[in-house]
């Protein structure tokens, strides 16, 4: 009975010392104040370490949360781009409080923070108004309206009948230099529309452009002027300068083609349609290069490719030096004509090609070859030795006589042959003193010369007669003949050439 009573006592101490302990802990800690719970309407959320504890049904619909699931960042994720300055962590500190504004100036909702012991309460208000994180005092006023009046853009305020009943220093400018009233717009044709262009005239005529804004309240409507004189002249000069270069393009012979920066057609002229065979009708829907080269073969206006397969890949080489600048090809069509295709860089990305029909330039180049090539073929066939030295003493032409007899070939040399050097072969290849001397006075005389004639003597003993004879463009043909001498002749070639000897000696 003793032990039964013991153990009993010992149980009641141990009870007694558990409850005073409770009741000393519950002392010591001060109560918790859980956040209120906002009313359904509003969005608002409660945050427990973190965790989303409870919401209201606004933001649980908003943002797709579920108590107990949702974290502190998945509420940060959807509001940072708006709220920059969102903390990371549900408050900093025991208890505090914090305020956030959006960014963006349309945006008009704050949210608001408050927490205490782990505990943190979001919510999220809207407000008609844009919120001021600082509200103007007094001095803020007066400094606010001494800007306003300052600015140097005309500002002012009409009421709802039309009539201005506040305005700054600038708009009071602008109205007592066209002579209107404070109380009257000073646009004419003036449009309730949140942004226009305008202009008003002074008394000396002159012209001024301004682009208003409008920004409308229920009580007033607030208009910005800003002058956009220069602009407006610049708009003007660079559409008469679209249609001076429009003009010109359209009466230039050469096909016009300028793609944009994104590769499509933005400009042709009259002359591209001819030449390309392309429909205006299709140029006008802005093809782009790709297109536009496809449409080309397809008309047989380009050279058609050798390999069908490379085709698109040629076409990308084409377009990509064109780009560089190092695009200059010629095209030979089926219908016997030629075009001289140019690709030019534009400026801002832009790409130019340039085509022109070049048939009759080469039609007259080869007409103008075949001519020459029978012209050579013509002094080929005559047994005379013919050449012909410019204005400049340079060797221009010389016939296969003229090789033979003499063993030059100025088609081999690396320089330009001169009539000095041809003179040198000449020299070395002939007996006594020659003409030389009057020959060069000869070439390098400019205007009309008479026919001067001179007898050589070839070191083979055969006789040749050498006429200078002058050209049109002050050029010189130097004719060498062979002739059959007589007696008498080879005896007085004979004298000249000793005579010459004893001079020498």
């Amino acid at each position: 009975m003793l032990v039964v009573l013991e153990i009993v006592f010992i149980v009641a101490i141990a009870l007694s010392t558990t409850m005073l302990t409770l009741l000393c802990l519950k002392a010591s800690k001060p109560p918790v104040q859980t956040p209120q719970i906002p009313d359904t309407d509003q969005m608002s959320l409660l945050f427990d370490d973190g965790i989303l504890h409870h919401a209201s049904t606004t933001a649980l619909k908003q943002f797709a949360f579920f108590p107990g699931t949702h974290v502190w960042d998945d509420l940060r994720d959807r509001l940072l781009n708006r709220f920059p300055d969102f903390p990371e962590t549900a408050g900093s500190g025991s208890e505090g409080t914090m305020t956030l504004y959006s960014k963006q100036a349309e945006d008009c909702t704050t949210v608001e923070m408050n927490w205490r012991d782990g505990m943190c309460w979001v919510h999220l208000t809207e407000s008609e108004l844009p919120v001021r994180a600082f509200p103007l005092s007094g001095q803020n006023a007066t400094q606010m309206d001494r800007f306003a009046r300052t600015m140097a853009q005309p500002v002012w305020e009409m009421d709802n009948q039309g009539v201005v009943i506040w305005c700054n220093s600038a708009f009071a400018k602008l109205a007592n230099r066209i002579g209107r009233p404070l109380s009257e717009n000073p646009f004419a044709h003036f449009e309730k529309t949140d942004k226009q262009r305008c202009v008003v005239t002074d008394s000396k005529g002159a012209e001024d452009w301004f682009e208003v804004t409008t920004h409308k309240t229920d009580v007033s409507t607030m208009h910005h002027a800003i002058c956009i004189t220069a602009l407006v002249k610049a708009e003007v000069a660079q559409r008469t300068f679209v249609q001076t270069l429009a003009k010109t393009f359209a009466h230039l012979p050469v096909g016009l083609a300028i793609f944009d920066k994104h590769g499509q057609l933005s400009i042709f002229n009259p002359a591209l349609v001819d030449l390309s065979g392309l429909q205006a009708s299709f140029l006008a829907t802005r093809p782009t290069m790709m297109s536009f080269f496809d449409a080309l073969r397809e008309n047989r206006r380009m050279p058609e490719p050798k390999n069908y397969r490379c085709w698109r890949q040629d076409i990308a080489d084409v377009i990509a030096a064109a780009s560089d600048g190092l695009y200059l090809e010629t095209w030979s069509l089926d219908d016997g004509r030629t075009y001289s295709v140019q690709g030019r860089p534009h400026p801002d990305g832009a790409t130019a090609f340039l085509i022109d029909d070049i048939s009759a330039e080469i039609t007259l180049s080869r007409s103008y070859r075949a001519e020459v090539a029978q012209f050579e073929s013509l002094l080929d066939s005559v047994g005379d030795a013919l050449v012909v030295f410019s204005s400049t003493g340079m060797l221009t032409f010389c016939n296969s006589a003229y090789r033979e007899m003499w063993g030059q070939d100025p088609d081999a040399a690396f320089a330009d042959v001169t009539i000095k050097d041809s003179i040198d072969v000449w020299a070395s290849k002939t007996q006594g003193h020659g003409p030389w001397d009057e020959i060069t006075v000869f070439a390098s005389t400019l205007g009309t010369r008479p026919t001067r004639k001179f007898d050589l003597y070839q070191s083979d003993g055969r006789a040749v007669r050498c006429r200078a004879i002058a050209l049109t463009a002050d050029a010189t043909l130097i004719r060498f003949s062979r002739i059959h001498a007589t007696v008498d002749q080879i005896t007085t070639l004979v004298a000249a050439k000793k005579t010459s000897n004893s001079e020498i000696a």
